[in-house]
């Protein structure tokens, strides 16, 4: 499958054209009426957790109310036909994230994705996650879990937000890297997940520092490794992933995207309001005690780099020989 980058790219660029007129009047009517941010996942998930704290701001910036509304399933393309079908005002946000440009591939005969009918407005932050397991787990290291994983093949729960998530992608790559043989087991959402690592029902999870570090913090998981190329501030005895297996790099990021056609001039006003929330002292805070790292520019820089993520990922949706249909 052909990626439609260069599409996608013309979309970052702008939307439908108006008269000077139109534009200036679009403009100076948004927002009339509420905001609302339709998030992929449930309640108490990483990215509802970020969606919640750049909210606030983002209302206060915009003067209008910045309302969640959760549409989990269908590894994220419930909420993404719910935006790719709202009216293109700038009134219904997407919140989008990794799994949104796995589903390119992943979900081939779709025939709605964040490519086609989804403009980026802006990045929010880019994360790394961390592979955790339960504190009564027999390894303490990357190289303890791949020997015990080698020596039982098969018997070896691995759990995930869901197919297709990034927490599934980032253990399918961490499987190809080491050849382990393990059993993938879906969760509905982080928290799920979370519980079935702490009560022994899965044997390791990859999962996002805004949704996992509380828990770390509180003895409740252990951090094997994070997975970002280098150790992270919030984890600093931890190390990374990429010490014991050179090259695997995983990070989830989180930005905003409008339907298709949403005019330029709101997509503009909306991206200059986001990147002056995510300065603002409080949110900053806010994001550090969640583990989360602020990623901000423009939507042509937000665009470009979907287009790379989608491009990345589907490389290890086709080496894994994932399908959903």
């Amino acid at each position: 499958m052909t990626i439609p980058r260069r599409r996608f790219l013309r979309f970052a660029a702008g939307s439908a054209a108006l008269t000077a007129s139109q534009r200036l009047a679009r403009a100076q009517a948004y927002p009339s009426r509420p905001v609302t941010i339709i998030v992929f996942v449930g309640p108490g998930g990483a990215p509802d957790i970020v969606a919640r704290t750049i909210a606030a701001p983002l209302a206060q910036r915009l003067g209008q109310p910045v309302v969640i509304d959760n549409r989990p399933g269908g590894g994220g393309n419930i909420a993404l036909q719910a935006v790719a079908r709202a009216p293109a005002d700038g009134h219904t946000l997407l919140l989008v994230a990794t799994p949104h440009v796995v589903n390119v591939t992943l979900y081939e005969k779709q025939t709605i994705n964040v490519l086609n009918d989804i403009v980026p407005v802006g990045s929010i932050d880019d994360d790394a996650f961390a592979m955790a397991v339960s504190p009564n787990s027999p390894v303490k290291t990357v190289a303890e879990f791949i020997a015990h994983a080698k020596a039982n093949p098969g018997k070896i729960n691995i759990g995930s937000s869901g197919t297709g998530n990034l927490s599934h992608l980032a253990s399918e790559l961490f499987r190809m890297m080491t050849g382990i043989e393990t059993v993938h087991v879906p969760y509905r959402g982080m928290p799920a997940a979370n519980t079935a690592l702490m009560t022994g029902e899965a044997h390791a999870l990859f999962n996002a520092l805004p949704s996992v570090l509380p828990l770390i913090r509180d003895g409740q998981l252990r951090a094997l490794a994070v997975t970002t190329a280098k150790r992270v501030k919030f984890l600093p005895d931890v190390p990374a992933v990429a010490d014991t297996i050179p090259s695997y790099a995983v990070t989830g990021w989180l930005g905003i995207g409008a339907p298709k056609g949403t005019p330029a001039e709101i997509v503009n006003q909306i991206n200059r309001e986001l990147n002056a929330a995510l300065v603002d002292p409080e949110t900053l805070r806010r994001l550090e005690n969640l583990g989360s790292e602020p990623f901000s520019g423009s939507p042509a820089d937000f665009g470009r780099f979907i287009a790379a993520e989608a491009e990345k990922w589907a490389k290890v949706v086709r080496f894994a020989n994932l399908k959903v249909e």
